[in-house]
């Protein structure tokens, strides 16, 4: 008898689980991509609405992280912040592109328009995407790992078990402080880049500096400035939210957090891929607003 009704107990029952094991992972797969994109965007909602609060009830705790954002902590101070790492960033970029256009523009003899390319490009393209690819890699990679530390230590459940919202505290101040810090960020980046073309074109490879002005002012438009600076913003709280998500949910203990940054910021340079381009299609279109005669 006990032989029986364990065979009986194993019989039918069992079938989908062995026979079919590659049709139930595929299955599992897109539902579990689905109830991962539904967790997303309920933490998206719940941080965004605690961002005013946390403003208005935090605000030393938003300062701090001003602070912390802008210019680095502890020994990184003055060295390792974001301003000065995305100030690098564009000055190489804006070199990179005055020797590449000036070099390029220069084999079919109209080296004339680097100008141009820098008032084109760095505010369309090249500014917007090197300064969401450092928000990520400095501000955001470190709020995933503080959020996925506290989370392991149990830092989090103490807020919780204190009656403080988690949410807005560790996520809404950081959403906060990293908008207030985009705006004079990002003009230094589009100052740096600027600087640096104008610099390698006029002082390193010698032409004009007012042939380099006429077509620069010429061809930058104050309109582009004020899509760029738009863009910038929402890459920046694309990114916020995205690092905060992975650091707020980490497990795993101290790799666990590791895991969490690196899919953190992978997911955060798609997503500046994807915000770039489809900017670039809403707001420019095929023409580019913009017309080149001669």
């Amino acid at each position: 008898m006990i032989l029986l009704s364990s065979s009986r107990s194993h019989g039918p029952t069992a079938v989908p689980s062995t026979r079919f094991p590659r049709l139930r992972r595929g299955i599992r797969r897109p539902v579990g991509a689905l109830t991962g994109l539904g967790d997303h965007a309920i933490f998206y909602a719940r941080a965004l609405r605690s961002v005013p609060y946390a403003a208005m009830h935090y605000r030393r705790e938003t300062i701090r992280l001003v602070a912390e954002t802008s210019m680095g902590a502890g020994n990184l101070a003055l060295i390792g912040g974001t301003v000065v790492i995305v100030g690098f960033l564009t000055l190489a970029t804006g070199g990179m592109l005055a020797i590449q256009g000036y070099s390029s523009l220069g084999d079919i003899g109209i080296e004339a328009l680097t100008g141009f390319l820098s008032a084109f490009i760095n505010v369309r393209i090249a500014a917007p995407v090197v300064v969401g690819i450092g928000l990520a890699a400095t501000f955001g990679a470190g709020a995933t790992a503080q959020l996925g530390a506290m989370r392991i230590n149990e830092e989090i459940d103490a807020l919780e078990s204190l009656g403080i919202n988690p949410i807005a505290y560790v996520v809404g101040t950081r959403i906060a402080a990293g908008m207030i810090v985009i705006a004079p960020l990002y003009a230094i980046a589009l100052i740096a880049s600027f600087a640096a073309c104008r610099f390698t074109t006029v002082i390193l490879l010698g032409q004009s500096s007012g042939l380099y002005a006429h077509y620069f002012t010429t061809f930058l438009n104050p309109l582009d400035l004020v899509w760029s600076f738009l863009q910038a913003f929402a890459m920046a709280l694309l990114i916020l939210l995205i690092h905060t998500y992975f650091g707020y949910y980490a497990s795993g203990g101290p790799a666990g957090v590791g895991v969490a940054v690196g899919d953190a910021v992978r997911t955060s340079l798609v997503a500046v891929v994807t915000v770039t381009l489809l900017v670039a299609l809403a707001i420019y279109g095929t023409n580019g607003n913009f017309n080149l005669s001669g």
